[in-house]
């Protein structure tokens, strides 16, 4: 049989990081945080958390928590039974997803707002590259995930969203200083683009697409989907923007693109866990309805 008040405390230390802030969102003292885990690892012999800043999870404490968070998922379900015997759920619900930042940045506020208010579940939010967010569901870091991969994941089931349009921009200025003799190898090679991160191929993407070439010009390294615009704007280099957020920049003349008509285009999935719980088909009702109301078809 699981400890699951030992479960509670591994799960708060990975959530929260570190046992002084694991103590203080369960309510107890971090003695009581550590002696739980610690009964807990000797008693299945094995280290389930691995002590740092922040702390980490083992294979077995990941899978532990992952199974942890879908049992506290079932048990909202019967909070109306139980409220009334007193026995109910202290804290709200909180849904871990996985989201990509240009998502959170356009169109899923929209299905978090609906959700929210529709059921008052609080949401934790865990950005990620729309290549790799579906690998946090696979390894039970979160329930669901909004993804660019439609690869299957076990126990869930997979939903296409739609496509999120990107378009290759850059400011006047800089197309003025860099593009001149206008938009080709020669140019691209030497002209400083925008990049999100490590993971982020959409430039390389669509200089291959757009023009044939391997991109290898220098760039700027912008984790932030609106500092990614801001910049762009400023002036500092081109890069691929959400059609979304750069269409208005676009017809006021702030932004221009590179090459117009020659987007690139991801495709969306939500992926979600199959449980038979009310709070994730609500979030999967918000997240369909948001994204056929944004996002291309």
């Amino acid at each position: 049989m699981l400890d699951y008040p030992a479960l509670a405390a591994v799960a708060a230390v990975i959530r929260e990081g570190s046992f002084e802030r694991a103590a203080e969102a369960l309510g107890i003292t971090p003695s009581a945080v550590s002696q739980r885990i610690r009964g807990y690892e000797e008693r299945l012999g094995t280290i389930l958390i691995v002590r740092g800043q922040p702390c980490l999870p083992t294979d077995l404490g990941r899978a532990l928590c992952a199974h942890f968070d879908k049992v506290r998922l079932l048990e909202a379900e019967l909070t109306p039974v139980l409220t009334s015997t007193g026995e109910g759920v202290e804290a709200p619900l909180t849904l871990r997803i996985a989201v990509n930042a240009d998502s959170v940045a356009t169109w899923f506020p929209h299905a978090a707002a609906a959700f929210v208010r529709d059921t008052g579940t609080l949401l934790d939010l865990v950005l990620e590259d729309e290549a790799h967010t579906a690998d946090r569901l696979r390894s039970g870091e979160v329930l669901a995930a909004v993804t660019a991969d439609p690869e299957p994941v076990p126990g869930c089931r997979t939903i296409g969203l739609g496509v999120l349009r990107y378009v290759a921009c850059a400011s006047p200025d800089f197309m003025a200083r860099y593009f001149e003799d206008g938009v080709n190898a020669q140019t691209l090679a030497k002209a400083p683009y925008l990049r999100f991160d490590r993971r982020d191929a959409l430039q390389a993407r669509w200089a291959k697409d757009a023009h044939g070439i391997a991109l290898k010009a220098p760039r700027h390294w912008v984790p932030s989907t609106q500092g990614f615009l801001n910049l762009a704007l400023a002036g500092l280099g081109w890069g691929m923007q959400p059609l979304s957020l750069a269409q208005p920049y676009i017809a006021a003349g702030h932004l221009v693109e590179l090459t117009p008509a020659l987007p690139v285009e991801v495709k969306l999935h939500w992926t979600v866990a199959r449980l038979h719980a009310a709070s994730l088909r609500a979030l999967t009702d918000a997240v369909r309805a948001a994204a056929g109301a944004n996002l291309q078809p």
